[in-house]
Protein backbone atom coordinates (compact mmCIF):
# COMPACT_ATOMS: atom_id res chain seq x y z
CA UNK A 1 0.00 0.00 0.00
CA UNK A 2 1.16 3.29 -0.91
CA UNK A 3 -0.12 6.24 1.56
CA UNK A 4 0.38 9.68 -0.04
CA UNK A 5 -0.03 13.55 1.94
CA UNK A 6 -1.55 15.69 -0.98
CA UNK A 7 -2.97 18.95 -1.66
CA UNK A 8 -6.69 19.01 -3.26
CA UNK A 9 -8.82 22.28 -3.73
CA UNK A 10 -6.86 24.10 -0.95
CA UNK A 11 -6.87 21.19 0.96
CA UNK A 12 -4.69 18.65 2.75
CA UNK A 13 -5.24 15.35 2.67
CA UNK A 14 -4.49 11.42 3.21
CA UNK A 15 -5.05 9.00 1.00
CA UNK A 16 -3.56 5.50 -0.79
CA UNK A 17 -2.03 5.38 -4.11
CA UNK A 18 -3.17 2.94 -6.87
CA UNK A 19 -0.88 0.53 -7.79
CA UNK A 20 0.24 2.51 -11.64
CA UNK A 21 0.54 5.41 -9.49
CA UNK A 22 -2.04 7.70 -11.69
CA UNK A 23 -4.69 8.21 -8.73
CA UNK A 24 -5.00 8.71 -5.07
CA UNK A 25 -7.91 7.83 -3.36
CA UNK A 26 -8.74 10.12 -0.47
CA UNK A 27 -9.11 8.80 3.15
CA UNK A 28 -11.63 9.61 6.31
CA UNK A 29 -8.71 9.83 8.68
CA UNK A 30 -11.32 11.30 11.15
CA UNK A 31 -9.11 13.94 12.45
CA UNK A 32 -7.03 17.09 10.79
CA UNK A 33 -5.03 16.10 7.61
CA UNK A 34 -1.77 18.33 8.76
CA UNK A 35 0.42 15.56 9.96
CA UNK A 36 -0.37 13.68 6.91
CA UNK A 37 0.60 9.79 6.86
CA UNK A 38 1.80 10.16 10.21
CA UNK A 39 -1.51 10.10 12.11
CA UNK A 40 -2.12 6.78 9.82
CA UNK A 41 0.78 5.22 10.54
CA UNK A 42 0.03 6.25 14.59
CA UNK A 43 -3.78 4.52 13.78
CA UNK A 44 -2.95 1.49 12.19
CA UNK A 45 -0.33 0.89 14.60
CA UNK A 46 -2.64 0.83 17.15
CA UNK A 47 -4.40 -1.62 15.38
CA UNK A 48 -7.14 0.53 14.29
CA UNK A 49 -8.97 -0.57 10.59
CA UNK A 50 -7.88 1.50 7.52
CA UNK A 51 -10.46 4.50 6.88
CA UNK A 52 -12.77 4.42 4.33
CA UNK A 53 -12.78 6.32 1.55
CA UNK A 54 -13.54 10.07 1.27
CA UNK A 55 -14.41 10.17 -2.00
CA UNK A 56 -13.49 9.20 -5.37
CA UNK A 57 -9.74 8.45 -6.81
CA UNK A 58 -8.57 11.49 -7.97
CA UNK A 59 -6.10 11.90 -10.93
CA UNK A 60 -2.76 12.56 -9.89
CA UNK A 61 -2.43 15.43 -12.22
CA UNK A 62 -5.04 17.27 -10.17
CA UNK A 63 -3.36 17.09 -6.67
CA UNK A 64 -0.18 18.16 -5.61
CA UNK A 65 2.01 15.79 -3.12
CA UNK A 66 3.96 17.22 -0.31
CA UNK A 67 6.21 15.33 2.07
CA UNK A 68 4.28 11.93 3.48
CA UNK A 69 5.12 13.28 7.16
CA UNK A 70 5.00 17.15 6.68
CA UNK A 71 6.65 17.47 10.01
CA UNK A 72 8.32 14.79 11.78
CA UNK A 73 7.27 14.62 15.70
CA UNK A 74 10.92 14.86 16.35
CA UNK A 75 14.40 14.87 14.43
CA UNK A 76 14.66 12.28 11.64
CA UNK A 77 17.67 9.70 13.07
CA UNK A 78 20.09 9.61 9.99
CA UNK A 79 22.59 7.32 9.48
CA UNK A 80 26.23 8.35 8.01
CA UNK A 81 28.62 5.89 5.94
CA UNK A 82 26.36 3.12 5.85
CA UNK A 83 27.88 2.00 1.95
CA UNK A 84 31.03 0.24 2.23
CA UNK A 85 32.17 2.29 -1.22
CA UNK A 86 31.11 5.76 0.11
CA UNK A 87 33.05 5.40 3.33
CA UNK A 88 36.02 5.06 1.35
CA UNK A 89 35.13 7.98 -0.98
CA UNK A 90 34.71 10.52 1.88
CA UNK A 91 37.79 8.51 4.26
CA UNK A 92 39.84 11.79 4.25
CA UNK A 93 37.87 14.02 4.37
CA UNK A 94 34.00 13.64 6.52
CA UNK A 95 34.97 10.40 7.91
CA UNK A 96 38.51 11.31 8.48
CA UNK A 97 38.29 11.20 12.24
CA UNK A 98 36.17 8.78 12.58
CA UNK A 99 37.17 4.92 13.90
CA UNK A 100 38.85 3.37 10.77
CA UNK A 101 37.04 0.04 11.50
CA UNK A 102 33.96 1.42 9.76
CA UNK A 103 32.00 -2.04 10.86
CA UNK A 104 32.68 -0.99 14.52
CA UNK A 105 29.12 1.09 15.33
CA UNK A 106 26.94 2.99 13.10
CA UNK A 107 27.16 6.88 12.95
CA UNK A 108 24.07 8.54 13.67
CA UNK A 109 23.02 12.30 13.41
CA UNK A 110 20.07 14.13 13.03
CA UNK A 111 18.01 16.54 10.71
CA UNK A 112 15.50 18.60 12.37
CA UNK A 113 12.09 18.31 11.54
CA UNK A 114 11.89 21.96 9.65
CA UNK A 115 14.14 20.79 7.21
CA UNK A 116 11.20 18.59 5.34
CA UNK A 117 9.94 19.60 2.25
CA UNK A 118 7.89 17.80 -0.51
CA UNK A 119 8.60 16.19 -4.02
CA UNK A 120 8.94 19.00 -6.64
CA UNK A 121 9.51 21.39 -3.99
CA UNK A 122 12.24 23.96 -4.61
CA UNK A 123 15.42 23.38 -2.43
CA UNK A 124 16.97 26.52 -1.53
CA UNK A 125 20.40 27.28 -1.68
CA UNK A 126 21.70 30.06 1.07
CA UNK A 127 24.25 31.68 -0.88
CA UNK A 128 28.11 31.82 -0.74
CA UNK A 129 27.93 33.15 2.47
CA UNK A 130 26.67 30.79 4.41
CA UNK A 131 27.74 27.61 2.23
CA UNK A 132 29.53 27.16 -1.38
CA UNK A 133 29.54 23.58 -0.89
CA UNK A 134 26.23 22.26 -1.06
CA UNK A 135 25.99 18.23 -2.00
CA UNK A 136 23.12 15.48 -2.34
CA UNK A 137 22.70 12.20 -0.33
CA UNK A 138 19.93 9.71 -1.68
CA UNK A 139 18.55 7.83 1.01
CA UNK A 140 16.33 5.00 1.67
CA UNK A 141 14.12 5.87 4.94
CA UNK A 142 12.65 3.27 7.31
CA UNK A 143 9.26 4.42 9.14
CA UNK A 144 9.00 2.49 12.73
CA UNK A 145 5.41 1.85 13.15
CA UNK A 146 5.54 -0.13 16.34
CA UNK A 147 7.33 1.57 18.81
CA UNK A 148 9.61 0.46 21.17
CA UNK A 149 12.51 0.75 23.52
CA UNK A 150 15.94 -1.47 23.38
CA UNK A 151 14.86 -3.42 20.53
CA UNK A 152 16.76 -6.79 19.48
CA UNK A 153 17.72 -6.85 16.09
CA UNK A 154 15.65 -10.32 15.93
CA UNK A 155 12.74 -8.49 16.35
CA UNK A 156 13.58 -5.14 14.89
CA UNK A 157 11.75 -5.40 11.37
CA UNK A 158 8.57 -6.61 13.35
CA UNK A 159 8.76 -2.90 13.80
CA UNK A 160 8.64 -1.45 10.69
CA UNK A 161 6.26 0.36 9.08
CA UNK A 162 7.43 1.02 5.92
CA UNK A 163 9.62 3.53 3.74
CA UNK A 164 10.24 6.63 1.91
CA UNK A 165 13.01 8.46 0.42
CA UNK A 166 14.58 11.64 1.43
CA UNK A 167 17.60 13.72 -0.21
CA UNK A 168 19.70 14.27 2.55
CA UNK A 169 20.62 17.48 1.48
CA UNK A 170 24.12 18.66 3.02
CA UNK A 171 26.62 22.06 3.41
CA UNK A 172 29.84 19.93 3.33
CA UNK A 173 31.66 23.33 3.94
CA UNK A 174 29.36 23.71 7.73
CA UNK A 175 29.51 19.78 8.11
CA UNK A 176 33.12 19.66 8.40
CA UNK A 177 33.91 23.24 10.07
CA UNK A 178 31.41 22.57 12.81
CA UNK A 179 32.33 18.47 13.65
CA UNK A 180 28.98 17.88 14.75
CA UNK A 181 27.08 17.39 11.26
CA UNK A 182 23.17 18.79 12.78
CA UNK A 183 23.82 22.35 11.55
CA UNK A 184 25.28 21.64 7.82
CA UNK A 185 22.40 18.96 7.12
CA UNK A 186 19.70 20.95 8.85
CA UNK A 187 19.12 24.17 7.14
CA UNK A 188 15.58 25.04 5.93
CA UNK A 189 14.49 22.69 2.87
CA UNK A 190 17.25 20.50 3.25
CA UNK A 191 15.41 17.29 3.60
CA UNK A 192 13.22 16.85 0.42
CA UNK A 193 10.87 13.38 1.45
CA UNK A 194 8.32 11.59 -0.69
CA UNK A 195 6.61 10.53 -2.72
CA UNK A 196 4.98 8.55 -0.68
CA UNK A 197 5.24 5.77 1.69
CA UNK A 198 5.01 2.10 0.66
CA UNK A 199 4.27 -0.46 3.80
CA UNK A 200 6.90 -2.84 4.26
CA UNK A 201 4.35 -5.98 3.15
CA UNK A 202 5.44 -3.88 -0.48
CA UNK A 203 9.02 -3.57 -0.37
CA UNK A 204 11.89 -5.24 1.34
CA UNK A 205 13.97 -2.28 2.29
CA UNK A 206 17.34 -4.60 2.66
CA UNK A 207 17.06 -5.83 -1.10
CA UNK A 208 16.13 -2.74 -2.75
CA UNK A 209 18.25 -0.05 -5.44
CA UNK A 210 18.99 3.56 -4.83
CA UNK A 211 19.60 5.43 -7.47
CA UNK A 212 20.25 9.59 -7.98
CA UNK A 213 20.99 11.57 -10.75
CA UNK A 214 21.66 15.12 -11.05
CA UNK A 215 20.14 16.81 -14.41
CA UNK A 216 19.87 13.50 -15.81
CA UNK A 217 23.62 12.04 -15.15
CA UNK A 218 23.86 9.43 -12.82
CA UNK A 219 25.91 9.83 -9.98
CA UNK A 220 24.74 6.85 -7.19
CA UNK A 221 23.87 3.51 -8.13
CA UNK A 222 23.85 0.72 -5.08
CA UNK A 223 21.70 -2.00 -3.94
CA UNK A 224 21.01 -1.98 0.03
CA UNK A 225 22.47 -5.25 0.89
CA UNK A 226 25.63 -3.61 0.36
CA UNK A 227 24.32 -2.26 3.93
CA UNK A 228 27.41 -2.12 6.31
CA UNK A 229 24.76 -2.43 9.15
CA UNK A 230 21.16 -3.60 7.68
CA UNK A 231 17.93 -2.29 8.81
CA UNK A 232 17.48 -4.59 12.13
CA UNK A 233 21.09 -3.42 13.14
CA UNK A 234 20.22 0.29 12.71
CA UNK A 235 16.75 -0.19 14.73
CA UNK A 236 18.28 -1.96 17.85
CA UNK A 237 21.25 0.61 17.78
CA UNK A 238 18.87 3.93 17.36
CA UNK A 239 16.56 2.05 20.51
CA UNK A 240 19.15 1.29 22.78
CA UNK A 241 17.83 3.31 26.00
CA UNK A 242 15.84 5.39 23.43
CA UNK A 243 12.13 4.84 23.08
CA UNK A 244 11.22 4.95 19.22
CA UNK A 245 8.21 6.03 18.56
CA UNK A 246 5.34 5.40 15.69
CA UNK A 247 6.60 7.58 12.60
CA UNK A 248 9.40 7.75 13.65
CA UNK A 249 12.13 8.03 10.72
CA UNK A 250 15.39 6.24 10.47
CA UNK A 251 17.58 7.50 6.93
CA UNK A 252 19.53 4.37 6.23
CA UNK A 253 22.97 6.10 4.81
CA UNK A 254 23.81 7.13 1.42
CA UNK A 255 25.82 5.21 -1.33
CA UNK A 256 29.20 6.58 -3.21
CA UNK A 257 28.66 9.26 -5.63
CA UNK A 258 28.16 12.30 -3.72
CA UNK A 259 29.38 15.09 -4.80
CA UNK A 260 32.37 15.71 -2.25
CA UNK A 261 33.77 12.17 -3.65
CA UNK A 262 34.37 13.06 -7.23
CA UNK A 263 37.74 14.22 -8.45
CA UNK A 264 37.14 17.49 -8.43
CA UNK A 265 34.03 17.86 -6.49
CA UNK A 266 30.87 18.77 -7.88
CA UNK A 267 29.26 21.08 -5.54
CA UNK A 268 25.53 21.50 -6.98
CA UNK A 269 24.29 25.10 -8.59
CA UNK A 270 21.07 26.94 -8.64
CA UNK A 271 18.97 25.12 -11.78
CA UNK A 272 20.09 21.63 -11.14
CA UNK A 273 17.71 18.98 -10.56
CA UNK A 274 18.27 15.78 -8.45
CA UNK A 275 16.19 12.20 -8.91
CA UNK A 276 16.29 9.87 -6.83
CA UNK A 277 14.78 6.72 -7.43
CA UNK A 278 14.27 3.58 -5.18
CA UNK A 279 12.91 0.07 -6.24
CA UNK A 280 9.84 -0.59 -5.03
CA UNK A 281 9.14 2.97 -3.72
CA UNK A 282 9.13 6.03 -6.44
CA UNK A 283 11.11 9.08 -7.68
CA UNK A 284 11.58 11.78 -5.68
CA UNK A 285 13.15 15.29 -7.80
CA UNK A 286 13.68 18.48 -6.95
CA UNK A 287 15.30 21.51 -8.05
CA UNK A 288 17.54 23.93 -6.29
CA UNK A 289 17.44 27.24 -6.68
CA UNK A 290 19.17 30.64 -5.15
CA UNK A 291 17.70 31.64 -1.61
CA UNK A 292 15.53 34.57 -2.39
Amino acid sequence: MRLATFLHAGQRHVGVVDSSGSHVTPLALGVPAERGVLALVESLSAGRPLPAAAGAPLAMAEVTLVAPIPQPRRNLFCVGRNYHAHAKELRETVFKDSPKDVQSWPIVFTKVPESVIGPNDAVRMPGDAVSSQIDYEAELVVVIGRGGRNISRADAMGHVFGYTIVNDVTARDVQMRHQQWDLGKSFDTFCPMGPWVVTADEVDGNHTRVRCWVNDALRQDALTTDFIFDIPTLIETCSRGITLLPGDLIATGTPSGVGMGLNPPSWLRAGDVVRIEIDGIGTLSNRFIEES
